[in-house]
């Protein structure tokens, strides 16, 4: 194999040479010195022998095609250790020629939560469809290899006609490719993908994997302002590549030294008005750039693995308010603490939990574990299953988190014994001046009475909206209309004041009929 890449890439530093604008500058030089040398057989000499070479160059180039493909496995696509050393002689012989050439990098997108919905049979059709689709949109030349099922790299071979707008355009042909429809049991299903790409001429350091971060830093962009999105790289690129380094390492020792944290969001009773529990909410209190929210941080732990060391921290600290709140004497039926998929694979979580309950002196009943609807409905694996019946049957109250968004049937309310459902912000958002969103709460408030369901309304801002859902029965609310999310140590004088306004407030009767 090695044998073969080396005269892969001494037939493309020849190829490249003689069919480059530089050679093709070179003739009229060349003409003039055979004539001047030779006379007028000389000239024809050359006359006849260019057309020959430049023939010859052709061929070159057919070979080093027939090289290329020969270099690539049944799929089309480059072993990943053939593909790097490929692209250090990219990077190298462009930085020499002054070339342009360019690393892309293709994702599809939410390719997980295809894969939950549909199966592995279908993910890995999806795939092979992906990946062929890819090599016929680059020329032979170029270079491509796996980083994934659902993530392709590309490498594009040195041009001198290469530049941003050149690769704006095959990415978007790249796009195009990859978004149209495929067959899925008779079906059509539509994908998205995003690119990041990076110029060569965009990489200041000396090393090509400096080349594929950059790239991959470009990637990272297309996705967080996805979905179909296309970033190149840039000095701007650069610059924030740099500060979310930063902040992911100061994330994971955040995590170590306690400045992650839970803020705590009331829950009250539409009956009583009276509190009925706490959302633990995490925060980074950081010390320079003060209270961060998860939109900054949860992706970083997702990326680097630590969702169940986050998920361990905040119990710990929701724990220690439910243990603050007793001692001082307080009513705090529940707390609610949100679990991600990541956790809920975990083996030992159930252990883990009776012990943290335990050393908390805490009955299982006081915990509300918060789920994402979205978990129920991506068919969840045996593990998640046996952790989630597992927890219900110890006792805890299982929440089911922004219901509506995820499609979850009611088969799984039944099946995984789901206590509560969260009603997602959208449809509490308006309702009581919007008649549509006002029969959406009132058709899902009539299914969990049917299925003898809590309900808690999220995102009540407005004291029209907590009327409304107190007469339409709705069992709790929560929200800024409510209370903000606060530190521990607001909580208790919060609670106080609430007390003291409920006390003189009169009970919101309830809509009544058949």
């Amino acid at each position: 194999m090695w044998k073969h890449i080396k005269v892969e890439r001494i037939l493309h530093a020849l190829t490249s040479a003689l069919n480059g604008p530089a050679a093709l500058a070179f003739v009229p030089a060349i003409s003039l010195a055979a004539f001047w040398m030779g006379g007028e057989r000389a000239l024809v000499i050359v006359a006849l022998g260019l057309p020959v070479l430049f023939m010859g160059a052709a061929a070159l180039e057919e070979r080093a095609d027939n090289i290329r493909q020969q270099n690539r496995p049944p799929g089309g696509m480059m072993a990943i250790d053939t593909f790097a050393t490929e692209l250090e002689g990219i990077f190298q012989s462009s930085a020499s020629s002054g070339a342009e050439s360019a690393c892309i990098i293709v994702a599809l997108d939410e390719f997980s939560d295809f894969l939950d919905l549909h199966g592995n049979a279908a993910a890995n059709h999806l795939a092979d469809q992906f990946g062929h689709r890819i090599l016929s949109a680059i020329r032979t030349q170029d270079i491509a290899t796996r980083l994934g099922q659902d993530k392709i790299a590309i490498g594009l071979r040195p041009s001198h006609q290469l530049d941003l707008e050149a690769c704006i355009q095959m990415s978007g042909r790249i796009q195009a490719m990859v978004e149209d429809p495929f067959t899925l049991n008779g079906t059509g299903v539509y994908v998205s993908c995003s690119i990041g790409f990076s110029l060569l001429s965009n990489v200041s350091n000396e090393r090509y994997e400096d080349w594929i971060d950059a790239a991959s830093a470009a990637l990272n962009e297309a996705q967080r302002n996805g979905p179909s999105t296309i970033r190149a790289y840039s000095n701007e690129t650069r610059r924030r590549s740099r500060i979310r380094a930063n902040l992911r390492k100061e994330f994971e020792a955040a995590l170590d030294n306690g400045e992650i944290r839970p803020w705590f969001q009331p829950q009250i009773s539409t009956d009583t008005g009276r509190v009925t529990g706490f959302e633990a909410l995490a925060r980074w209190e950081h010390p320079q750039k003060g209270v961060l929210g998860p939109q900054v941080f949860l992706p970083f732990a997702e990326q680097s693995e630590l969702m169940g060391k986050l998920g361990q921290a905040m119990r710990h600290h929701a724990f220690e308010a439910m243990r603050e709140w007793d001692r001082a004497g307080v009513i705090v039926p529940r707390i609610g603490v949100n679990f991600s998929s990541e956790e809920l694979r975990d083996p030992a979580l159930i252990d883990h939990l009776k012990w943290e309950l335990d050393q908390n002196n805490l009955t299982p009943d006081r915990l509300a574990v918060e789920i994402l609807e979205t978990v129920f409905s991506r068919q969840p694996d045996d593990v998640i299953t046996r952790n989630v019946l597992s927890m219900s049957e110890l006792g805890c109250c299982i929440d089911l988190d922004d219901f509506g968004t995820g499609h979850a049937s009611i088969a799984s309310i039944k099946r995984f014994d789901v206590s509560r459902i969260k009603i997602d912000r959208s449809f509490v958002a308006k309702a009581d001046r919007d008649a549509s969103q006002q029969q959406l709460v009132s058709a899902i408030l009539t299914m969990a009475e049917r299925l003898n369901v809590e309900t808690l309304a999220e995102g009540v801002e407005t004291k029209g909206e907590h009327a409304l859902m107190a007469q339409l029965g709705c069992d709790h609310v929560q929200g800024f209309g409510i209370g903000k999310p606060m530190p521990f140590e607001k909580t208790l004088d919060w609670m106080a004041a609430h007390q003291n306004k409920v006390n003189g407030i009169p009970e919101i009767g309830r809509k009544t009929g058949p």
